[in-house]
């Protein structure tokens, strides 16, 4: 613990989660007792008894002494035989009622753990009242933590680990004995001496009743009343104890002294710190024990076996830096082996950069050797982060060292056997069988719903426009229908007339080079199809190419994955200038884009909640009408199918054959994902395509949605974050992190594996969602590959302590989301990296102590209160995220943080330390912060003070006077900054000359503060509570690269506003919310580039929106919300002349009263027909109108939200 970390006492009340207004107090002894509750309800579930004896001491220091004494005394005799066993680690006799699936290790390391949470607790005792055996309770800790990372080193146990295991069981043995007695003696002292006891007073009483004369003191006891008691005596209470029950505290005493004094080995002047040191000198001799296996184990040829199944090669990079960190400043951790880590680091960077000419081929034997790379950089980060001795290390790292020669070896032969092969154009996948396309034929049928229009339009396509051979792309996610809607238009009337030959071929994700010509030629030629197999492939494409000269043709190339293959194929179709189409169904959007400059993409909505229900009706009830009883439970199975056509086809075959009941539905309604995540189902491996043929680098991204909720909303922010915590990011030259991520992001958007929810002002992502099909296939695939795992706890499950805590030991990467939990400290697990807890169900007892994480890397622990007490935190020493929704904890420990959110309501204050680390580059607090006293004190004094030079974005920021004005001039990188501001200052914020976005916000209402200067490089500005004159207003318009502007709240001086020439040049999005104004001018060339329009509340602007905004041809939507008539009516105008220029794209919507809503209707009822009478219109010009238009609504599908 830092020194500025707040000391507490045993009695000294500390809060605990409490949903209750009157929230509850417990002490640190309460936290002991709920740590033993927790481990023993967690054992097993035959224990209720135990737990509800130690519960009802859980308040022992507020008992009045009469009837409570004789209770609490009669309590602990119970307690003192039967909760000894679960002290210490079970016999073999007591494990087979508990679980049949653990080895030994895993068993002694869970016992580690319960003794390690007492411990914490109990270093957080007041320093004063431990300073006699503090120093070797930490010895204890420590030497306590490194079996338990000895233990979880899988690495070192090669060979039958029976004997090392038996003598470390033995000394946890021991170990748990100490706590025992320690624990008991604890609650001893308090049961019969004052309310308000002190640690010190507890080691002085152990000392003494070690020494044979505890009966003395009981003898001698006074009991003394507090000033509570005193209050009851005025009451008329009577406080008495009697002979009879000191009789009875004595008895209880013997009896715990025949357990304490054998174990103590007491000699004349025993006491507490004696018997530690007794404890601590056996851990000498078994770490020799472990020395001679470590010895044994390193002369045993190292195993490169995968353990997982999936992994990122960047995962290496982070691990570097962990390295060059451990070299740079913790160097008093690693003395004597400094030179083995550097070279460690020079062998682990060698195999990195030799990695990377087979880390972009997918081949079986190359993905294998992936996943042994990137298992030998977890094993390099869990030996060097979890800080063994440095004589561990000694024997460890030279081991280490050995594997990546041998990695480096393999790798050096697959480059050679690649050199000698040669590269394949296309990759390809070894032994994947894919069943063709046209076998999903009856999956659907002929039933197309909710495509109609699609239908319609492609048609047009193909049948119309250019005579230039053009490419059309129908895009979507897996199991949208793709395939589906192209045998449909395949065989549509005006299709099969238009054409002179069609052919069709499937691609998959085996790119068959000759197969996918013998398809196509059986139905452009008359050759049979035994005749083609015989024939060489250069043959093929001759006969192909000479089966379509001269002809119009119709090709549908299905299920195809790559460009590659497209650009392999090209040269074999004719460009004859007849109308010739190729039609692609893909997965990929980049597949359509990139095949022809003219190529047109047709993007497959998912269908709506009604269209699901007639889609379920007519799989399942055919001609037949669904019963009245079944309308509202079939309903809603339609609409958790969220709008994919397959998992309704899925879900329709499950309902065909079962009742049609309504409790049966109901059933299948509520286990929706486990019919449709069915191992066995067919359809789930063809949504598992998508996800084998990805990259590697996008893999680990993509089971990452695994771990959130069902139909979750997905902030961009936080998802990448938290891949670039996880070390899943490339690091590339001239790139922050988090811009290659959002650049993965954005291919897997395109891939169809994530959909968009919801856009920023800009077009930029905000949020997004992944279809429940998908993410539990994630979750599924994340599970069996040892990535993820998903668990939750709920209030009436059996306690599983073993199956529920140890299943994270499985995981060399695991995401833990927690729900419902009545545990009041966290599973351990030694090897996860990522944890989410959901303490939204924390019952009223409930706190959590963290520890026994030796690589955790991003935690988000929320539904917990501001006062909430977090013990052991600071040990998390390696995170680079963390989300809480407490009061910040000491942050002293957290060297390598770079993601810090705080969600909580109250305002926090921003200590020194967060402004100085080097890592932190985002702090967001919901609540707001501000600048803490010592930081301001500190800016007065130093003209330039050291601060961080990486910090990137703070959020949500007070600032009261120049003094924090100061302060922020040494934060020169800032890149977003939002701000509340008093009233009466004026701000200049150009000091800052790489922010991108400001949100300056008056806390008093519209304030009389004013902007003087801006930087120039700010692309987004939020105005709110703001008095603006004109000249501010100029210097906002002057900005060259804004984007965005939002004003809210804003009072025009004058309640006008002029804009000048060459104003707002790249302005995309314009808000007026509530704004003073009156009088609004434009120029014609102001806004040239806008997008979208909003205005809201804007009552009193009397000419409406400039008439310059009819010419802005960029206009996509202009919103207005309850403003004056003037507004409406100029927003009508400009959509009517702009679709008179040729703006076809501009949406005016017009909300408020009922009579504005049917005014809205009958606007967008305009823009519709006309666009439905030139559809109608047959000529060469109007197919290019339509690849316009295509991708128009590609953009409206994905429109701008604010």
């Amino acid at each position: 613990m830092s020194s500025k970390e707040e000391e507490l006492d045993l009695s000294a009340p500390i809060p605990i989660f409490s949903f209750q207004k009157s929230q509850r107090k417990s002490s640190l002894l309460n936290c002991l007792i709920k740590i033993v509750v927790d481990h023993v309800s967690k054992l097993s579930s035959q224990h209720g008894h135990v737990i509800h004896l130690l519960r009802s001491l859980e308040y022992t220091s507020r008992f009045e002494y009469n009837d409570t004494v004789r209770n609490n005394c009669k309590i602990f005799v119970s307690l003192v035989q039967k909760l000894k066993v679960h002290f210490t680690v079970p016999n073999q006799q007591i494990m087979s009622h508990i679980s049949l699936n653990l080895n030994p290790n895993q068993v002694v390391s869970v016992f580690i753990n319960f003794h390690l949470l007492m411990i914490e607790v109990i270093l957080y005792f007041k320093a004063g009242s431990i300073a006699r055996v503090k120093g070797s309770i930490q010895n204890l800790q420590t030497e306590l933590g490194f079996l338990i990372t000895f233990l979880g080193d899988t690495a070192m146990h090669l060979q039958p680990t029976e004997n090392i295991v038996t003598d470390i069981e033995a000394m946890v043995n021991e170990v748990g004995r100490f706590l025992y007695f320690f624990f008991f003696t604890i609650i001893l002292l308090v049961i019969t001496m004052k309310k308000g006891i002190g640690f010190e007073a507890v080691v002085n009483e152990v000392g003494s009743l070690l020494r044979n004369k505890y009966f003395d003191l009981i003898e001698d006891l006074k009991l003394q009343t507090t000033k509570e008691e005193k209050g009851n005596e005025k009451k008329g209470k009577k406080l008495v104890v009697t002979q009879k029950e000191i009789t009875s505290i004595k008895a209880l005493v013997q009896e715990v002294r025949s357990f304490l004094q054998p174990f103590f080995m007491v000699t004349e002047s025993g006491e507490l710190v004696l018997a530690l040191s007794n404890l601590l000198t056996k851990f000498d001799l078994l770490k020799t024990k472990i020395k001679e296996h470590c010895i044994a184990v390193s002369k045993i040829p190292s195993d490169i076996t995968p353990k997982t199944a999936v992994v990122s090669v960047f995962i290496v990079d982070s691990v570097l830096d962990d390295l060059m960190y451990t070299l740079n400043n913790n160097s008093d951790k690693i003395i004597g082996v400094e030179d083995q880590i550097v070279r460690l680091h020079k062998e682990l960077m060698s195999l990195r950069c030799s990695v990377t000419d087979i880390a972009v081929q997918q081949e079986a034997e190359h993905e294998e050797l992936m996943i042994q790379i990137g298992d030998i950089a977890y094993e390099v980060e869990y030996v060097i982060n979890s800080f063994p001795h440095v004589w561990y290390l000694t024997l460890r790292l030279p081991q280490l060292v050995e594997k990546i020669h041998l990695l480096k070896m393999a790798i050096e032969e697959t480059k050679n056997n690649i050199d000698a092969a040669g590269i394949q154009e296309v990759a390809k996948y070894p032994g994947e069988q894919v069943l063709s396309q046209f076998t999903k034929y009856p999956v659907f049928g002929n039933t197309i719903v909710g495509f109609e229009k699609v239908e319609t339009k492609i048609v047009r396509q193909l049948v119309r426009g250019s005579d230039q051979l053009q490419i059309i792309s129908i895009f979507g996610m897996p199991g949208i229908g793709k395939t589906t809607l192209a045998n449909k238009l395949y065989n549509d009337p005006f299709v099969v007339d238009h054409f002179d030959k069609r052919s069709w071929g499937v691609v998959s994700q085996t790119y068959n080079k000759k197969k996918l010509l013998i398809e196509i030629l059986c139905s452009t030629s008359h050759s049979k199809r035994d005749t083609l197999k015989n024939m060489e492939e250069e043959s093929l494409t001759l006969k192909l190419y000479q089966s379509l000269k001269g002809l119009r043709y119709l090709i549908v190339i299905d299920d195809i994955w790559d460009i590659n293959v497209w650009n392999d194929l090209e040269r074999y179709f004719p460009k004859d200038g007849v109308g010739s189409r190729i039609l692609f169904t893909t997965r990929n959007k980049e597949v359509g884009s990139k095949a022809s400059p003219r190529s047109i993409i047709n993007t497959l909505p998912l269908l709506s909640e009604a269209e699901s229900w007639e889609l379920l009706q007519q799989k399942v009830f055919k001609d037949e009408n669904c019963p009245q009883e079944l309308l509202d439970i079939g309903k809603q199975i339609a609409i958790n199918c969220h709008g994919l056509p397959l998992a309704v086809v899925i879900i329709a075959a499950v309902l065909s054959n079962m009742e049609k009941k309504e409790h049966l539905w109901q059933k299948v309604e509520r286990n929706l994902s486990s019919h449709l995540s069915d191992n066995e189902n067919k359809f789930m491996q063809a949504l598992e395509l998508s996800y084998k043929h990805l990259p590697n680098h996008l893999k680990l991204c993509f089971l990452y949605f695994g771990t959130y909720e069902e139909d979750e909303e997905i902030p961009i922010q936080d998802l990448i974050s938290l891949w670039v915590a996880e070390g899943f990011i490339k690091k590339e030259e001239q790139k922050c992190l988090e811009d290659v991520a959002l650049k993965y992001l954005m291919e897997l958007i395109d891939r169809s594996l994530i959909i968009v929810h919801e856009r920023r002002s800009n077009g930029e992502v905000k949020s997004c969602k992944i279809h429940d099909l998908l993410r539990e296939m994630c979750s599924r695939i994340g599970e069996k590959m040892n990535f993820l795992k998903l668990v939750n706890y709920n209030e009436d499950d059996p306690p599983m302590f073993f199956s529920q805590v140890l299943m994270h030991e499985q995981f060399h990467c695991t995401n833990i989301n927690y729900g419902e939990s009545r545990f009041h400290s966290l599973p351990f697990s030694l090897h996860v990296r990522s944890l989410v807890f959901d303490c939204g169900y924390l019952t009223e007892r409930s706190t959590v102590i963290t520890s026994s994480f030796k690589v955790l890397r991003a935690f988000h622990l929320c539904g917990i209160s501001y006062d909430h007490h977090l013990i052991g935190i600071e040990r998390l020493v390696h995170l680079r995220y963390l989300v809480i929704s407490c009061k910040l904890p000491p942050m002293e420990s957290f060297h390598k943080l770079e993601y810090l959110i705080v969600d909580t309501v109250n305002e926090i204050e921003i200590p020194e330390i967060l402004l100085t680390m080097l890592s932190l580059r985002h702090m967001h607090f919901t609540g707001g912060a501000y600048f803490s006293a010592s930081c301001r004190q500190q800016a007065i004094k130093d003209e330039c003070f050291k601060m961080s030079y990486n910090l990137r974005s703070i959020s949500v920021l007070r600032i009261f006077d120049e003094t924090d004005e100061k302060i922020l001039r040494c934060l020169h990188n800032l890149r977003r900054l939002k701000v509340k501001v008093g009233s009466s200052l004026n701000y200049s914020f150009d000091f800052l000359k790489q922010l991108e976005s400001l949100k300056l916000h008056s806390i008093f209402g519209v304030s009389s503060s004013s902007l003087i200067s801006l930087p120039l490089n700010l692309k987004q500005l939020t105005l709110v509570n703001l008095h603006v004159s004109p000249k501010q207003m100029e210097t906002i318009g002057r900005l060259e690269y804004l984007e965005v502007l939002k004003l809210q709240h804003i009072a025009f001086e004058g309640e006008q506003w002029d804009t000048s020439e060459g104003e707002f040049p790249q302005l995309k999005f314009l808000k007026l919310n509530d704004v003073q104004l009156a009088e609004w001018n434009a120029l014609g060339d102001n806004f040239p580039t806008l997008q979208r329009l909003v205005l809201q509340k804007c009552d009193n602007l009397k000419n409406g929106i400039p008439p310059s905004f009819c010419v802005i041809l960029t206009l996509q939507m202009t919103e207005v919300d309850r403003c004056t008539k003037a507004v409406e009516v100029s927003a009508k105008q400009i959509l009517e002349e702009q679709l008179d220029i040729g703006n076809e794209e501009l949406k005016v919507i017009i909300s408020g009263r009922k009579s504005e809503r049917k005014e809205q209707e009958e606007c967008e009822s305009e823009s519709e027909e006309k666009e439905e009478s030139e559809e109608h219109e047959a000529s060469e010009s109007e197919e290019q109108e339509e690849s316009k238009s295509e991708e128009k609504e590609e953009s409206e599908n994905e429109e701008f939200t604010d």
